[in-house]
């Protein structure tokens, strides 16, 4: 949302929606998640992970991310990361992997998140504010029935609040000082592919008027 308000356009990849039973549902709680956050959004003709063989939906997947970056070429790639223990959100993060390795150096920035494990390696924070929360949660509103089997806006706001605390020290060090000014924080691992290598960015704030981070030293763990 920050890179949106930057005059980035952001375009959601639907890549899992559910069993095939839950798909027009979810389809439809999704566009509406979209509009409301000022996302664009690609649905797929077939987009189900769940309830199949992960290497046939890794496959798939893979060639659906490959299409949509060659037409969209984009600079920043965000995908679910290796430490996240939910099963598509590991098959998603393995087909983001295998397209842009195949792109060399016209790779763009990769992003990671985790939601369902920790982030084995975060090199990038951004701050937000109770005004932000209050967006991302009208748009996590949207999917109706699935808040209703579980309220994931209890874990976003806790999170957003933990992870306040948890990246200065994550970023920079333990012992290093807390950002005044901003409630919540969110987490992400950014990598970019250097010679044939994945290299974590260096740790930094998110400046989303210049958001692409410069290439360290160190080996980003990009997949299990």
């Amino acid at each position: 949302m920050a890179l949106r308000d930057a005059g980035w356009t952001i375009v959601n990849l639907a890549c899992g929606l559910g069993r095939p039973d839950q798909r027009s549902r979810r389809q439809a709680e999704l566009r509406e998640a979209c509009r409301l956050a000022g996302f664009e959004l690609r649905t797929p003709p077939s987009s189900s992970l769940g309830d199949r063989d992960p290497a046939e939906a890794a496959a798939e997947l893979t060639e659906l991310a490959a299409e949509a970056i060659g037409e969209l070429d984009p600079r920043i790639v965000v995908s679910p990361g290796p430490g996240d223990r939910h099963p598509a959100h590991r098959v998603a993060c393995r087909a983001v992997h295998d397209a842009l390795g195949a792109l060399g150096p016209r790779a763009p920035h990769w992003w990671m998140w985790a939601l369902w494990g920790s982030l084995p390696q975060p090199t990038l924070g951004t701050l937000f504010g109770s005004g932000r929360l209050k967006e991302i949660l009208a748009a996590l509103a949207a999917h109706r029935v699935e808040i209703a089997r579980n309220d994931y806006r209890k874990l976003v706001r806790a999170r957003a609040e933990m992870h306040a605390s948890l990246a200065p020290e994550l970023l920079f060090g333990f012992g290093s000082r807390a950002r005044a000014g901003e409630a919540y924080a969110e987490l992400l691992t950014e990598a970019v592919l250097t010679d044939g290598r994945w290299l974590l960015g260096r740790p930094r704030w998110l400046d989303p008027g210049d958001p692409l981070g410069d290439p360290g030293e160190a080996e980003a763990i990009v997949a299990d």
